[in-house]
């Protein structure tokens, strides 16, 4: 069973070798199993790679990320046929209806609504009430973009009034960062279960490759959101940054349960793209730690 994130920061050389990831840095090498690796972060621009290892990475749908200079994740690897019949997966999300993409849409945004609200609860914000007001104005659809209010107010009672999601700024960054860590697993199973990114229920954006994901990922957005505020002093380095990432090996409920939450994402993306002709179905995550 795959458990590891193995994050590559420094300047070496990784490859394959008898169904092992290898990593080798002037005379030392260092050894990991694929069977145990979920994910693979390259957090440096000196890194060098065998195309054998990209190939066995891809044939074992194992996720590889890569970063830019600055240490943003800017590109990811993944298998063109993770499914037997993604080819009827795919026709299935072309027919999706439009009036079952837009209760689903309803269903998401009332789930991340809610979360938000369980976290301005938790801080004792006073703004709690506001977006529990909220969750009964969502339409179909949102047609009234609820979410985008919400998030306004969220932001705001979260990171103080002068606070702007397109400022340049730490706390931006650490948002960033783990955002682009929950979408790219996201993107790995919607893959893995044969469907097209591309190809949103709301998000329709031309220009983005991974619009379904973006969709999928909006309920799970607290998570990052309650650790940068609970780390609001730090500095944003590379060991924030792999707490970051260890946020998907902690613990949360789902359903009744207790999973990680690379567990969680596994079964919460299976869920929602089977019921989608029988929205009534959709079990959202809800915010509640440990």
């Amino acid at each position: 069973m795959s458990f590891r994130t193995v994050v590559i920061t420094n300047q070496s050389k990784i490859s394959y070798k008898n169904r092992f990831l290898v990593v080798k840095k002037n005379n030392d090498e260092k050894y990991v199993h694929l069977s145990e690796i979920d994910t693979v972060i390259v957090d440096s621009i000196s890194v060098s790679i065998s195309t054998y290892l990209l190939k066995e990475l891809a044939n074992n749908k194992i996720n590889i990320i890569f970063c830019d200079e600055k240490h943003n994740p800017f590109g990811e690897l993944s298998s063109y046929y993770s499914s037997y019949n993604s080819s009827k997966k795919i026709q299935a999300q072309i027919n999706w209806t439009q009036i079952n993409k837009d209760k689903l849409w309803q269903k998401i945004v009332k789930n991340k609504i809610t979360n938000q609200a369980l976290l301005l609860n938790k801080i004792k914000s006073d703004k709690y009430n506001l977006l529990i007001n909220y969750l009964d104005e969502v339409s179909l659809g949102d047609k009234t973009n609820r979410e985008g209010h919400s998030a306004k107010v969220y932001f705001n009672a979260l990171f103080g009034k002068n606070f702007n999601r397109n400022d340049n700024n730490k706390i931006n960054s650490a948002l960033n960062y783990g955002y682009s860590m929950l979408l790219s697993y996201i993107n790995k199973e919607v893959v893995s279960n044969g469907y097209l990114t591309q190809l949103g229920i709301h998000h329709k954006n031309e220009f983005n490759n991974f619009n379904l994901s973006c969709d999928l990922m909006e309920p799970f957005r607290v998570l990052i959101d309650n650790f940068v505020y609970y780390n609001i002093d730090r500095e944003f380095n590379s060991d924030y940054k792999i707490d970051l990432i260890n946020i998907l090996n902690t613990k949360y409920n789902y359903n009744q349960k207790n999973y990680t939450l690379k567990d969680i994402i596994k079964l919460y993306v299976k869920n929602t793209l089977e019921i989608m002709n029988n929205i009534d179905d959709y079990e959202g995550f809800y915010f509640y730690e440990g």
